[in-house]
């Protein structure tokens, strides 16, 4: 594994995606992460289809171990706060005033460890009228705004991944690292707060710098049309993804790669602001001709072209892509018992060097009498 973090230490009592996320992409750079769950069926994505490892529970939460403990008990809130104390990070996303309550709060661990940076990740952040509300990804995606300028307004339906979920997961863990460096200059620890609004509101800033200074409402629409970007789909029924942007040269290479020298003699298709003004008649005489092809057909003949394409994938298409397994992203699951035995690795590459390999997300209290021994025999030590 890239071990940039190693040495870092992080406690995390996430459940779902926000803060098992945020924890999983530390855990991918090297830090150590100790997963805290309620011994009663532990972080509910464990469930989340069938079983109780469910693939969901694993993408967020491998190279984990896990620790159950009941913090409604004096004897293990002693142990929670024993490991606290050694802990760089702490990370939690429960509704606001719920830490608190199982002494877990900023208040409380900062008393026991000074220098923690402790992560706190809300729906709609600590207070304001929203603030007790319960929130999940799609309910965040559309009140954010973001929603509103990633669908056809014409055909509104919520997007398939957690997006907001894992955004905010990476802002967090964004923020972690900014107080971690913060640490290193003060020796003091830090409160970060961040909620999946404000987290979703910063990751559409595009749309809003556009409303403020345009003053215009964004759509959907409204960035594929500027960078004539477009999904069109093939005699197979499969689709193409093309993104022109704003240089004729791709418009040149697209027609050049489709044959498509007449639609340069139509004057809506003429100029870009003209193809912009026309765009639905433009993806309409674009899908009339790629329908007389199958997919894999305009891929080969795309692929000689300096025009930016992709084929639609599936999954398993992506899966199986050259360019994929050329990185080799997808890599075995170490420590495997149960579940995926293969996974996508983290993306980043530190002086060429890539991780091989994912360590396995834990069974529930996989890990606990090994990290509870060692919190006995040693109180205010981190269980290695």
């Amino acid at each position: 594994m890239v071990e940039v973090l190693k040495g870092i230490r992080v406690v995390e009592q996430g459940t779902f995606i926000t803060g098992p996320c945020a924890a999983m992409l530390l855990a991918d750079l090297g830090a150590d992460v100790i997963k805290i769950e309620s011994p009663e069926g532990g972080d509910p994505y464990r469930t989340f289809k069938d079983g109780h490892y469910s693939a969901h529970f694993q993408a967020y939460n491998h190279a984990k171990r896990s620790l159950c403990l009941d913090l409604k008990k004096a004897e293990d809130r002693t142990l929670f706060h024993g490991l606290v104390s050694s802990a760089d990070v702490y990370i939690q996303n429960f509704r606001p005033g719920v830490a608190g309550r199982i002494g877990a709060g900023w208040d409380d661990l900062s008393a026991v460890n000074p220098k923690l940076v402790y992560c706190s990740i809300s729906g709609f952040g600590p207070d304001g009228p929203y603030s007790r509300r319960p929130s999940y990804d799609s309910v965040t995606q559309a009140l954010s705004g973001f929603l509103s300028v990633a669908i056809d307004p014409a055909n509104p339906r919520l997007l398939g991944p957690a997006l907001a979920d894992a955004i905010t997961g990476l802002y967090a863990a964004l923020g972690i690292l900014g107080a971690l460096v913060e640490r290193g200059r003060t020796g003091v620890g830090r409160l970060l707060e961040i909620s999946m609004l404000e987290a979703m509101m910063h990751f559409a800033i595009e749309p809003f710098a556009g409303y403020f200074a345009l003053g215009e409402v964004p759509t959907g629409m409204d960035r594929p049309r500027l960078a004539q970007a477009m999904i069109l789909t093939c005699g197979d029924g499969k689709h193409v993804a093309v993104h022109m942007s704003s240089l004729e040269k791709f418009w040149d290479a697209l027609v050049a790669g489709i044959g498509g020298q007449a639609l340069t003699q139509d004057p809506r298709f003429a100029t870009r602001l003209a193809r912009i003004d026309h765009y639905p008649q433009l993806v309409a005489a674009l899908n009339a001709i790629f329908a007389t092809r199958p997919r894999a057909e305009w891929v080969a003949l795309l692929s000689d072209t300096d025009l930016p394409f992709a084929p639609v994938n599936s999954i398993a298409d992506t899966a199986a892509d050259p360019q994929v397994e050329h990185l080799k992203m997808l890599v075995p699951v170490a420590k495997r018992i149960e579940g995926a035995s293969r996974l996508v690795r983290s993306p980043f590459a530190y002086g060429g060097a890539r991780d091989d390999a994912v360590v396995a997300a834990p069974l529930l209290g996989q890990h606990s009498a090994g990290i509870r021994a060692a919190l006995v025999e040693n109180p205010g030590t981190w269980p290695g």
